[in-house]
């Protein structure tokens, strides 16, 4: 099964569940294309393809409109559905504006990983920070029993990160966790991106926590780079081959940057087994090579 015949069959089970009807059906559009679907928005004049019909009577926009107390359209976003913390996410939308991206817990997994994202964001709320920016927790509650977050929407524009923002980063999330130091737990390329003001904008906080080896997610980050263009043999091994390079602004010696590396790239592959899904493959095919031949640092 191709990806646009995965992500639609997605997109069908989440309309079912967040626009279960009766009543009053909308049309919407799948966009761009239902070959390459991305997103299922309401119906415009200008929309070429065939509409889909959505019940809004009782479904989670009627739910955001009496929570932002205005009409809102939702956008969906068709996820990728071979994703550990798949879940549906949306834009609220009320008068051409968006008002929030709204995470939806449809699993007992995705419901933890809501949970934890208000959370943090409420811990991150309440310091000071000078680096990162957060979005903001607009509302946390329920619907049907699911766990829904809206988050204020951040201004998202592509460009470089560059090192000296990145490590900065990296020192003040590692900062808030207090003595025991803290990671983002998913700081890659496509959760932040550099602000006008030269901070930088880091979303979805859902792995969020304390108690983790300093520099994991300057490893994190470096890892998911080099996967762009790497096997993940390969990616693991340049990993720990650079991980001196990369802890060093970080003030972190070269013999503890070694393990942890290897600490990060086993917390990783523990990571993947706890969640039932491999995106890397098997560990005995990118993890091991890496690791048997590092057995003293361990």
């Amino acid at each position: 099964m191709n990806d646009s015949a995965i992500r639609l069959g997605y997109l069908a089970e989440t309309v079912r569940l967040l626009y279960p009807g009766p009543g009053a059906a909308r049309a919407y559009t799948v966009l761009p294309h239902t070959a390459v679907p991305r997103r299922l928005a309401p119906r415009r004049w200008w929309h070429v393809w065939p509409s889909v019909m959505v019940p809004v009577e009782g479904s989670i926009s009627a739910y955001l409109s009496e929570v932002f107390g205005a009409p809102v359209e939702t956008v969906v976003h068709v996820r990728p559905a071979r994703r550990a913390n798949r879940k549906p996410v949306l834009e609220a939308r009320s008068g051409g504006e968006r008002l929030a991206f709204v995470k939806v817990g449809d699993s007992d997994r995705a419901a933890r990983l809501v949970t934890t994202e208000a959370a943090a964001l409420r811990r991150l709320a309440g310091l000071r920070l000078e680096t990162v920016v957060v979005p903001e927790v607009l509302h946390h509650g329920s619907w049907h029993g699911m766990p829904v977050l809206a988050l204020t929407p951040l201004p998202v524009r592509r460009g470089r990160v560059p090192h000296a923002l990145l490590s900065a980063a990296v020192k003040e999330i590692a900062a808030t966790g207090g003595p025991d130091g803290a990671w983002h737990g998913d700081l890659a390329p496509w959760n932040l991106c550099p602000s006008d003001d030269g901070r930088l904008l880091v979303w979805d906080w859902e792995r969020y926590a304390d108690g983790v080896p300093y520099g994991f997610d300057a490893l994190h980050y470096f890892l998911h780079r080099a996967l762009r263009t790497m096997t993940p043999v390969t990616a693991a091994r340049a990993c720990l081959a650079r991980s001196v390079r990369l802890l060093a602004p970080l003030g972190v010696c070269a013999a503890q940057a070694r393990r942890t590396a290897l600490g990060y790239l086993i917390a990783l592959a523990d990571r993947h087994d706890a969640d039932g899904y491999f995106p890397l493959g098997p560990p005995d095919t990118w993890l091991n090579p890496v690791v048997d031949h590092e057995e003293l640092l361990i």
